[in-house]
């Protein structure tokens, strides 16, 4: 039997999302207005769901000079998390590294820094040396780490891109898109919200120590959002001859997370004017509602044979929800769940799914599983159950 439930609205399908503009199987929404943008190319997305909220000519492949640093960020981060370095190892930087030009941190050939250091000096003040110098750390050569980049490109529907190094410098064949931008950016503040330690500091130093003695180097963060929007959370900035000025900028409000992508916009100012609008255009239209919190009990199931008669059954996962907002579409649900279980079983067995539906249309499932184990129950349980019934 299907119940009304708390929140409103869950991801449409894609299908009932799409329009014309193409993405690659992305549910979108129809922009609402014209926010007669003067960049290239411009994309807001809802980082939970992936949805598109509006967007601008998204799939131009153009040059994105920093942001590229977005993925080496997400790799460097998915190399920590597979263990392959810890924080506190020592990068020893390479000749190559250190001829790195544009926004640097000014290392030099020889010097050591912690992993930790370096990767703060790339989120924040988007240091060439310090990801060229990750990169090679990571994959033995920036060549072997750049084929990592597009490898997981690719794999994150990322059509639009080719990465040729590590740090954005203008090379030839070195782009992107809005639209894979705001996929990665969602991919990496998804997986590793730690990054919200660098990308949300506004200034920091670091200390060089080399033959010619200690100095300390200050770090300014490039992304002027962290000071001038309300809830801004990230992300990075990117700018040279070729891209012009680029941002990929993230922002969360009562819990509705949103990554605003501008491309090739003409100056400094415009590109964090034209996200800031992007973000509010997000905040004023959309919500994010809830489903039921995971680990919430929602029911009880028959336990046969067991120790114990019945256990709580829990809701395993979160389901979150965008809502437009002013709408008045209700979300449903229903319970799929076992008549009883059969011990022994461990903890967290699964018994059965909630299912949330919109209009009679199935939106998203979260498992439902057993709040404890079960043994088999015993000859003298057994008994005692036996002459309770007789």
């Amino acid at each position: 039997m299907k119940k009304p439930f708390r929140s409103f609205l869950a991801v449409f399908c894609a299908a009932i999302l799409c329009h014309s503009i193409p993405t690659y199987g992305a549910a979108v929404y129809d922009n609402l207005t014209d926010l007669d943008l003067s960049a290239k190319s411009a994309v807001l997305m809802d980082i939970n769901s992936g949805t598109i909220l509006y967007a601008e000519n998204i799939h131009e492949s153009l040059p994105l000079a920093s942001v590229t640093k977005v993925m080496t960020l997400l790799l460097i981060y998915e190399a920590q998390e597979e263990g392959r370095f810890d924080w506190e190892d020592t990068v020893t930087v390479s000749e190559h590294a250190a001829s790195m030009g544009g926004s640097q941190v000014y290392l030099e050939a020889g010097e050591t820094q912690s992993a930790a250091e370096l990767t703060k000096c790339i989120a924040i003040a988007s240091a060439n040396d310090a990801a060229v110098a990750m990169a090679e750390f990571i994959s033995g050569s920036e060549e072997a780490f750049v084929q990592k980049m597009n490898e997981t490109a690719a794999s994150l529907g990322m059509q639009d891109t080719n990465f040729v190094n590590a740090c954005g410098l203008d090379a030839d064949g070195h782009v992107s898109s809005a639209y894979d931008i705001a996929l990665m950016s969602r991919e990496l503040m998804r997986r590793f919200p730690q990054i919200q330690t660098y990308t949300t500091t506004w200034m920091d130093t670091i200390t060089h120590e080399t033959s010619k003695g200690t100095s300390e180097f200050g770090l300014t963060n490039t992304n002027k959002l962290i000071k001038w929007y309300e809830g801004a959370t990230g992300l990075k900035t990117g700018s040279t001859g070729n891209a012009l000025y680029c941002l990929s900028g993230t922002a969360e409000r009562d819990g509705l997370s949103l990554v605003a992508v501008v491309m090739a916009a003409p100056d400094f100012k415009t590109r964090f004017l034209e996200v800031m609008e992007l973000l509010d255009y997000g905040f004023a239209n959309y919500a994010a509602e809830s489903g039921y919190a995971a680990g919430y009990m929602l029911d009880e199931i028959a336990v046969e044979k067991g120790e114990e008669e019945s256990v709580p059954v829990l809701v395993a996962e979160e389901i979150s929800a965008l809502v437009p907002k002013g709408s008045e579409q209700g979300l449903t649900t229903e319970l799929e769940l076992q008549e009883a279980i059969k011990a022994p079983f461990a903890q967290q067995t699964k018994v059965g799914e909630v299912l949330y539906f919109l209009d009679g249309k199935e939106i998203g499932r979260s498992d439902l599983v057993t709040a404890e184990g079960v043994e088999r129950a015993g000859l003298y349980t057994m008994l005692q159950r036996l002459f309770y019934l007789w």
